[in-house]
């Protein structure tokens, strides 16, 4: 371990962040870097425990403690090597990751945990810097041709690691640049796009092929797909929770992708293509307690909104955790970005009934009304009543629908191959094989689990790519996560 009184010496930091109504202005990232001295104190927390909880806690299975003694230690290339054995995109998950291995940190246990992800975003920074971070290019090529359709953090990673194999790989994207979720979901406060346009650029330059405005199952046929030794479907949870309630045709009523994925065309000077939705002026109701609802209320501050509201159907997370969130699994507990800190109201246990319009179609009101909740002895919600008398207006002139999302696209692609999905309409596969029932058909990420982190995406495309591997040569030269973390611990 770096330093063994490390955690007795140092508490926990992050890093400055821009002053709020500075950074309402524009939509660059506002988060600074760590000074050295900083960052040198963060890695010195890591106890380097007998058994790393926080291992286990990353679905990626990234080897925490052994990047962190390197960061103490100043060994900046032997900090990035073990870290990008287990994840292909840091600079993705540095950023944008709820970080599961820090709610598994010992030292949470009766301190503030180590700041991991900050760590692993200072890495690879400091890698690219440096110039660790090159192309992967393999001189031994198997002659086999893999297509990725879909471009997100599962498809990437798939196509990065079957690059890496040996094998051709081409990634099919439906949008007119590369990037899925990470391109058109995720406000570019919160990750820049240079950050994804300078990792596909070293994607590229290893040789992975990229075709853009190709939509497989629509302007591209499935059948194209026939001329590949192997299939990786990657394409996402992309049907949102919808809340069919009187009003809901009214304008002003978009689910929250429509409008997240405008705002990050324009800043990207893409093309919008239909009808612009802006917040500027305007009563916003979020509707939706998690991240996207969060990433919402940002971009309509942004927008320069007259008010931001954000409402939850479930009751007000507790603080700490509960009987029903031992350490050290992730605890459900309330979460205040830096969104909310740019200002928004929030509400739990509202139920919204109805969009009320004005005589021209436009929304004008929602009609909400308070829910109470029955708990179980630990805290879990069971059910709600509406409240008596608690049922009233609200003026808004937009409503984001930020409720989730329910499965993959099912017409296009999936009909046209003919793949099985589950009672709950995802693609139906096992995590140990990712293989679907169509003949040299694999699938990964969100469109085989079901909506999830980026992180579990990455992960799932890099364990279907060792399959692939194994499908296509007999035996695969792709590590498991398990086998990394057993070499490194050894």
């Amino acid at each position: 371990m770096g330093k063994p009184t490390g955690f007795l010496e140092f508490e926990r930091a992050l890093p400055q962040k821009d002053a709020v109504e500075s950074r309402k202005k524009n939509y660059q990232e506002f988060v600074h870097s760590f000074s050295e001295e900083q960052l040198n104190h963060q890695a010195a927390r890591c106890m380097n425990c007998g058994i790393p909880f926080c291992h286990s806690g990353c679905p990626l299975g990234n080897v925490i403690p052994e990047f962190n003694d390197a960061v103490y230690d100043g060994n900046w290339e032997e900090a990035y090597q073990i870290l990008t054995s287990t994840n292909n995109f840091p600079e993705f998950t540095g950023r944008i990751c709820p970080a599961p291995c820090e709610s598994a940190c010992v030292l949470g246990i009766n301190k503030n945990p180590v700041a991991i992800e900050e760590i692993e975003k200072h890495i690879i920074e400091i890698a690219y810097k440096k110039g660790y971070v090159k192309p992967n290019k393999s001189y031994l090529k198997t002659g086999k041709r893999v297509a990725v359709v879909g471009s997100g953090p599962s498809g990437l990673a798939a196509a990065a690691q079957l690059n890496k194999a040996g094998h051709d790989v081409v990634v099919y994207e439906r949008d007119d640049k590369i990037g899925g979720l990470l391109r058109y979901g995720i406000p570019d406060f919160k990750l820049d796009k240079s950050v994804i346009d300078r990792r596909i650029e070293i994607m590229e330059q290893s040789g992975v092929q990229f075709r853009t405005n190709a939509e497989v199952g629509n302007n591209v046929p499935a059948a194209e797909l026939d001329q590949y030794d192997a299939i990786v479907l990657a394409g996402g949870s992309t049907i949102p929770r919808n809340l069919n309630i009187p009003g809901r045709e009214l304008k002003g009523v978009h689910y929250a992708m429509e409008f997240l994925k405008q705002q990050n065309k324009r800043v990207g000077n893409s093309a919008i293509e239909v009808e612009e939705i802006h917040a500027k002026d305007k009563n916003v109701l979020v509707i939706g307690g998690g991240d996207t609802g969060s990433d919402c209320v940002g971009t309509s501050n942004r927008h320069g909104a007259k008010s931001v509201l954000q409402f939850e159907l479930m009751p007000t997370p507790p603080t700490a955790r509960t009987e029903a969130m031992p350490w050290p699994s992730y605890p459900m507990l309330l979460k205040t970005t830096s969104s909310h800190e740019e200002g928004c109201q929030r509400h739990w246990s509202i139920s919204t009934k109805e969009f009320l319009g004005d005589d021209e179609g436009n929304l004008r009101a929602a009609l909400i009304v308070d829910l109470e909740w029955e708990l179980d002895p630990s805290g879990r919600p069971l059910s709600f009543k509406e409240v008596e008398g608690s049922t009233r207006e609200i003026p808004c002139e937009l409503v984001t629908l930020a409720m989730g999302f329910l499965h993959p696209q099912q017409e296009g692609l999936l009909s046209q191959l003919g793949i099985r999905t589950t009672d709950r309409g995802n693609v139906d596969a096992s995590e140990t094989e990712y293989k679907t029932n169509v003949d040299k058909v694999f699938v990964a990420g969100d469109m085989r689990r079901g909506q999830s982190l980026v992180v579990w995406a990455i992960s799932e495309g890099r364990e279907c790519a060792r399959k692939v591997d194994e499908f296509l040569m007999g035996t695969s030269v792709l590590e498991s996560k398990e086998a990394i973390y057993t070499s490194a611990a050894v």
